[in-house]
C-alpha cells in the first residue's frame, strides 16, 4: 500500500508521524512531571511550556517538511519524469540542474543518462527510419498494385473485427459510415445476411457470393467471402469498384494484424492499455456554458494499438441554430456563413455516436465535452456509455498536481507541436490531445498501470482537478 503513494505524499506523512511522536512525548514526559506538582502557579507555567513546546515541534517539522518537499521530493518526481519521458515516449525532457541543485550528482546523472538516450536513440532511429522508408515503398508500392484492381478488398477477423482495408474498399464501406479499423462488419454489413453467408464458409465451401444490404438498409451490394489459408478469419471482396476509388494518397492501405489476436470478451477493467481501441475528440461551442450553449464544430481521430490510424477522423462542422458570438468565432475561426449547410447538432452527434461505438473515448478535460454531447443523446435517445479517460487526469498522474496540465503544457512537455492554426480547431486539439495519448500510454505502463482499470484508479486521486476547471 505505502509503495502505491506519492514520494510526496509519503514524505508528508513521515513528518507529519514524527511531528505527532515528538509532541507526544513532550505531553506523556509533561503529564508525568506534573502529576508530581502541588496545584498552583508552577502546574500552570508547566502546562502552558508544554503546550508551546508541542506548537513548537509541529511548527519546525512543518517547516522542515515544507523546505524538503520543495528541494528534495518535487525535483526527484520531476527527475523521475524526466527519465521515464525520455525512456517510454521519446521526447528529451529538460532537467533543470539549479531545481536539483539540494541533490547532489543526481541531476547531472539523470541529465548524462538521458543524453545518453538521447544518442543511442538517435544511432536506432536511423536505422530504423532507414527500414520503414522501405516498408513504405513497398506497402504504397502494394496499394498502387490494389488499386488497378477493381475490387475492394476487407480482410475480417474470426470474430468479425477488420483487420485490412484497402483505397477501394475504403469508400465502399465510406457509403455507409466513415471506415474504421477493429471495427465490426455488421457496423457497415446487414448482421443476419452477412451472418448467413459466413456460416456456408464454415461449413466447408472456399467462397461464398451474397447479396447483402448496408446497416442503414438503403445499400445492397454483391459480396465475395472467401477464407483466409494462412490465418483465421475471412476476406471480403466487393466488385467493380474502380469508378468510386479516391486518389490514392487520400486512401491508404490500412491493416493491423495484431488484432486478429486480440481477446475482445475480458472486462473492460481487466483488459490491457494496449487492447483498447481510443476514440480521442473534441468539441468547439458558441461558448462555455453546456446548458445553454450549442456545437459548431466535432473532431476525432481513432487510435488502435497504440496508433493513431490515418483517414480514421471526423472533423465535421455543426449548425447551432443560433448566431455564433464575434467572440467565439474569434476563438475558434467558426463563422455562421461556415456552418450554414452543416447538419444540425442531433444529427451530429448521432453520426459521432456511430463513428465512436466500442471504443474508449478520451478528451482533454472530457467533462465539458461530454455535457454536450449527453444533452443530445437524450433528445436523440442515444445513451454514452462508453468507458472514459482524460488526458488532464492522465497528465496529473505522470506529472503530479503541481504541474501544468493544460493542452498546451501538456505538448511542451512531450514535445508536440500544435500548428497555430490548428489550435482550437476541433479537429487539430483531437490530433495533439491523441498525439499525447499515444506518448502516454507507455510511460503509464512502465508505472504498473497496464490495465484500464489501474489506469482509471490512478485517475479517480486526481479528479479534483477537473472540479477546479470546470
Amino acid at each position: 500500500m505505502l509503495m502505491s503513494l506519492s514520494l510526496r505524499l509519503r514524505t508528508f506523512l513521515l513528518f507529519f508521524g514524527s511531528a505527532i511522536a515528538c509532541s507526544g512525548l513532550v505531553g506523556l514526559s509533561h503529564y508525568f512531571a506534573f502529576s508530581r506538582l502541588d496545584v498552583g502557579e508552577e502546574m500552570s507555567a508547566f502546562m502552558t511550556s508544554g503546550s508551546l513546546s508541542a506548537f513548537a515541534i509541529v511548527g519546525v517539522t512543518t517547516s522542515i517538511w515544507m523546505l524538503f518537499d520543495e528541494n528534495v521530493a518535487k525535483p526527484i518526481e520531476r527527475l523521475s519524469a524526466a527519465i521515464r519521458t525520455r525512456a517510454h515516449a521519446g521526447v528529451d525532457a529538460i532537467v533543470d540542474l539549479h531545481e536539483s541543485r539540494f541533490l547532489g550528482d543526481l541531476g547531472p546523472a539523470v541529465k548524462a543518462v538521458t543524453g545518453k538516450l538521447t544518442e543511442v536513440s538517435a544511432d536506432t532511429d536511423d536505422v530504423v527510419a532507414t527500414e520503414t522508408a522501405r516498408l513504405m515503398a513497398e506497402k504504397a508500392h502494394l496499394a498502387m498494385l490494389l488499386t488497378e484492381i477493381p475490387v475492394a478488398i476487407i480482410l475480417v477477423s474470426p470474430n468479425h473485427k477488420i483487420m485490412l482495408y484497402d483505397g477501394q474498399a475504403a469508400d465502399v464501406l465510406g457509403q455507409v459510415h466513415v471506415p474504421r479499423l477493429s471495427a465490426s462488419v455488421f457496423d457497415y454489413f446487414n448482421e443476419l445476411e452477412l451472418r448467413a453467408a459466413q456460416d456456408k464458409l464454415s461449413e466447408g465451401r472456399t467462397e461464398v457470393v451474397t447479396q447483402v444490404k448496408c446497416t442503414h438498409g438503403n445499400l445492397r451490394f454483391e459480396l465475395r467471402l472467401k477464407k483466409l489459408k494462412q490465418v483465421p478469419g475471412y476476406m471480403i471482396l466487393v466488385d467493380g469498384t474502380k469508378a468510386q476509388i479516391a486518389p490514392e494518397a487520400e486512401r491508404p492501405l490500412i491493416y493491423d494484424f495484431d488484432l486478429n489476436e486480440q481477446a475482445s470478451e475480458h472486462a473492460i477493467e481487466n483488459r490491457p492499455l494496449k487492447d483498447l481501441n481510443f476514440v480521442v475528440f473534441d468539441t468547439e461551442t458558441t461558448g462555455l456554458m453546456p446548458n445553454k450553449d450549442e456545437i459548431v464544430q466535432i473532431g476525432a481521430v481513432r487510435v488502435v494499438n497504440g496508433k493513431i490510424i490515418p483517414g480514421e477522423k471526423v472533423d465535421q462542422l455543426v449548425n447551432p441554430g443560433r448566431p455564433i458570438p464575434p467572440g467565439s468565432s474569434k476563438v475558434h475561426g467558426i463563422t455562421d456563413d461556415m456552418v450554414a449547410d452543416a447538419p444540425d447538432p442531433g444529427t451530429a452527434v448521432g453520426q459521432f455516436h456511430g463513428f465512436a461505438r466500442d471504443c474508449v473515448m478520451v478528451a482533454h478535460n472530457a467533462p465539458f465535452d461530454m455535457a454536450f454531447l449527453n444533452r443530445h443523446a437524450r433528445i436523440c435517445g442515444l445513451t454514452w456509455d462508453h468507458p472514459m479517460l482524460d488526458t488532464v487526469l492522465l497528465s496529473a498522474v505522470l506529472f503530479g498536481d503541481t504541474e501544468g496540465h493544460s493542452l498546451d503544457a501538456l505538448c511542451e512537455r512531450l514535445d508536440i507541436t500544435i500548428p497555430p492554426e490548428h489550435r482550437h480547431t476541433a479537429l487539430g486539439d483531437a490530433q495533439a490531445t491523441a498525439e499525447a495519448l499515444c506518448k502516454m500510454l507507455p510511460i503509464l505502463s512502465s508505472r504498473g498501470y497496464t490495465t484500464f482499470g489501474d489506469v482509471i484508479a490512478q485517475t479517480r486521486k486526481h479528479g479534483r482537478l477537473l472540479k477546479d476547471l470546470n
